[in-house]
């Protein structure tokens, strides 16, 4: 009998053993975020001609023509040929209604033709960023469809923000561990979210003009990072 009751009891606490190591650690999660700043050091900018003509070839001949001294033109100012793309060339009839004679309704006629080539620009000079928007104007440019600062070597931006971030997020959970009274053990688990880059202030202010400089402001582009942590709570 003894012996059975022996049995029982360490059967009972074998179980309760196991119970609790089954239980999920105690733990603290957080958040953290961090910014790093820099000035951005080139510009993407996506700008290209437009023409309208009575034909398809009048059209896209103007329209060559002028992308043709646009492209010299930036290579002029030190823009290499692997900097510059296309981006778009599209050719499409302009459409207006004109009553039909012999039906009295309104019909849709084709009256002319729209070329466009768009090209995309990166440039690495940004002192001559604004000397370059306004050359390029006079040569013939009439379509800007984007300006885009950023950094060449982002990565030790971006090394910066994760390292700030993780930072962040260990000094909240230490605060949290000691406000409650308890001691902040190991990390169970860490993630990133994200890492995004943004422009803070940059802008471009295009005008009709020919030749004079476009007056730039470059700001500061942002890296972002925000990482969320798991701590274990200590015994």
């Amino acid at each position: 009998m003894k012996t059975l009751v022996f049995l029982v009891t360490a059967l009972m606490i074998t179980a309760a053993t196991l119970v609790r190591a089954e239980e999920p650690p105690r733990t603290i999660q957080v958040s953290g975020q961090a910014q790093v700043q820099a000035e951005p050091d080139q510009a993407l900018i996506n700008l290209g001609v437009t023409n309208e003509a009575a034909t398809a070839a009048e059209a896209m001949d103007a329209t060559s023509q002028a992308l043709a001294e646009v492209i010299a033109r930036l290579k002029d100012q030190g823009v290499e040929a692997r900097d510059i793309q296309t981006q778009q060339v599209s050719l499409h009839p302009i459409w207006s209604q004109k009553v039909d004679k012999s039906t009295g309704q309104n019909r849709n006629h084709i009256t002319g033709f729209s070329a466009s080539n768009i090209l995309a620009v990166r440039v690495k000079d940004m002192d001559k960023l604004g000397v370059i928007l306004g050359e390029v104007v006079g040569d013939g440019v009439n379509d800007f469809q984007g300006l885009r600062f950023l950094v060449q070597d982002p990565k030790p931006l971006v090394d910066q923000a994760r390292a700030d971030a993780v930072k962040d997020a260990m000094d909240r959970a230490q605060q949290l561990a000691e406000a409650a009274g308890v001691k902040l053990g190991d990390v169970l688990s860490i993630s990133e979210n994200s890492v995004q880059p943004y422009a803070r202030g940059a802008n471009a202010r295009f005008a009709a003009m020919e030749s004079a400089a476009v007056p730039i402001e470059v700001g500061e582009i942002s890296y972002q990072s925000t990482v969320s942590m798991v701590f274990v709570i200590g015994q």
